[in-house]
């Protein structure tokens, strides 16, 4: 489209027809489809799911409820929608609602057409300018979002209260034309909810008395969480029956869906003072963390673990590595397994208990769901340790374990450089001998990690025992705890 259009003849004689936003998407997006474009990039996960449905009300030019808990992108999608808008739309200059010149429906863009004609000015509105976004909050009101009788303008242009000039237009009608995002709907005063109807469905609005017609042109899009319907409010019926779409959002199926996630969220957390290293595994175990949360007697299900519970725990266990990091001079470092008690911050802030979670408390949670991971995600990598087993029955963890009972504790520091830390791990030749036979293709800068992990996981499977000292953590044979006691 050519921007440089200044007048209303000059975009009359290039062409331009206008359309509505709905229409609009709705061109946009078959385009799209047709040459095989991304319609909603980065959202992973949802290419089978959520994503065709949101294709399927566009087509409808239905308004849309995104349903779904907390931290499932609701809002992410709704921005990514403007990508699907015209680069530029034309609009009469000095319209606080954006008139299309073809269409005006304020009484200033309707004057000054029927006054200048073909030579109304023009001005352009890039698509970036056409998102709008209001938190539903109790204290909201129908003024800020539909409008309210501005006293100090009737004075000043001498008008009375009868005249709808005097008219101080709220988000809504000043949203005309654009994307307008209402998030957490159900915290919207019922009253509040039902001044949308007309909106929605005929176009009026109402003021204080004033019945205009204002046939705005926009795209709803509304977010709500499913605990909100009983815990704060609800979306009211007839509100609800006039949105087109209800689409329900979801956590991610898998980890390696959840990974995507969480690298393209933390993207801008790599410029670091050093290059940290962080092992597939490490990233795996903390995807696993949320998936075990979702799923603990100790969590609320209702309110969700948010997918940005793993993005912060992610940039938190970057940083416990650098900060060693940087203690020791080191420009390069590996992510160690001790590194994920770093991240117990980023997880006790994102989770809801249940009573039990409180009465345990939020730390015991956090450090019983990396408990839980490293046990899931242990068999996956190792044979399955017994918890039973014949007196003579022989394991592959023998080796190991004998090596611990007949040694003095074992310790790992945590500030230890990254040579002392691999040095003593190395040490370990039974250890050394478990990794290579049942992960013979491990990277050589990821075996410290994975035989860490090993002793991490033969402490929960209570083969070995560990304890917190002054500078780290102490590895011992499972009976030294009980030997100690005497």
């Amino acid at each position: 489209m050519n921007t440089s259009i200044t007048t209303f003849g000059a975009l009359k004689a290039s062409g331009y027809e206008s359309k509505s936003i709905k229409t609009e998407l709705r061109d946009n997006l078959i385009a799209a489809l047709q040459t095989g474009k991304a319609t909603f990039p980065g959202m992973h996960g949802y290419e089978n799911t959520v994503i065709p449905q949101l294709e399927r009300a566009i087509l409808s030019k239905h308004n849309i409820n995104l349903l779904g808990l907390r931290g499932q992108g609701k809002t992410r999608i709704a921005r990514l929608m403007i990508h699907l808008l015209d680069e530029y739309i034309p609009y009469v200059t000095g319209s606080e609602m954006n008139d299309d010149p073809f269409h005006p429906i304020s009484r200033f863009a309707r004057d000054l057409v029927a006054e200048n004609g073909d030579n109304t000015p023009i001005s352009w509105l890039h698509r970036s300018e056409r998102f709008f976004e209001k938190l539903a909050t109790p204290d909201v009101t129908i003024a800020d979002l539909i409008g309210d009788i501005d006293p100090i303008k009737a004075a000043n242009l001498k008008l009375s209260y009868a005249d709808e000039r005097v008219i101080h237009f709220g988000m809504i009608p000043r949203a005309n034309r654009c994307l307008f995002v209402i998030n957490e709907l159900p915290d919207l005063q019922a009253r509040i909810q039902v001044a949308l109807f007309n909106i929605l469905e005929e176009g009026d609005v109402q003021i204080r008395g004033f019945k205009l017609r204002l046939p705005l042109d926009l795209q709803f899009v509304f977010t709500a969480n499913p605990e909100d319907y009983t815990n704060r409010g609800s979306i009211v019926t007839p509100l609800k029956d006039r949105i087109g779409s209800q689409i329900l959002t979801h956590y991610s199926a898998d980890i390696k869906t959840a990974k995507k996630i969480t690298q393209q969220e933390s993207e801008k957390m790599d410029n670091r003072t050093c290059k940290v290293h962080v092992p597939e595994l490490a990233k795996d175990i903390l995807e696993q963390i949320a998936f075990e949360a979702r799923a603990s007697e100790y969590i609320d299900h209702k309110s969700g673990v948010s997918a940005r519970m793993s993005i912060t725990a992610y940039e938190n266990l970057i940083s416990t590595a650098e900060r060693r990091a940087l203690m020791n001079n080191e420009k390069e470092t590996t992510v160690r397994f001790s590194d994920l008690i770093g991240m117990i911050p980023s997880i006790t802030g994102k989770m809801e208990l249940v009573y039990e979670g409180e009465q345990e408390g939020t730390s015991f949670v956090a450090q019983h769901l990396i408990s839980e991971a490293t046990k899931t995600l242990f068999l996956h990598y190792f044979p399955k340790i017994e918890k039973l087993k014949k007196q003579e029955q022989e394991t592959p963890y023998d080796e190991v374990l004998s090596w611990f009972f007949e040694a003095d504790a074992f310790e790992l520091s945590d500030e230890a450089s990254e040579k002392t830390y691999t040095k003593a791990l190395l040490g370990i030749q039974p250890l050394v001998k478990l990794l290579k036979k049942y992960q013979p293709k491990v990277a050589a800068i990821d075996t410290p990690f994975l035989m860490e992990f090993i002793l991490w996981a033969l402490v929960e499977f209570k083969q070995l025992s560990k304890k917190r000292t002054d500078s780290g953590v102490s590895f011992n044979d499972a009976y030294d705890s009980l030997l100690s006691g005497f």
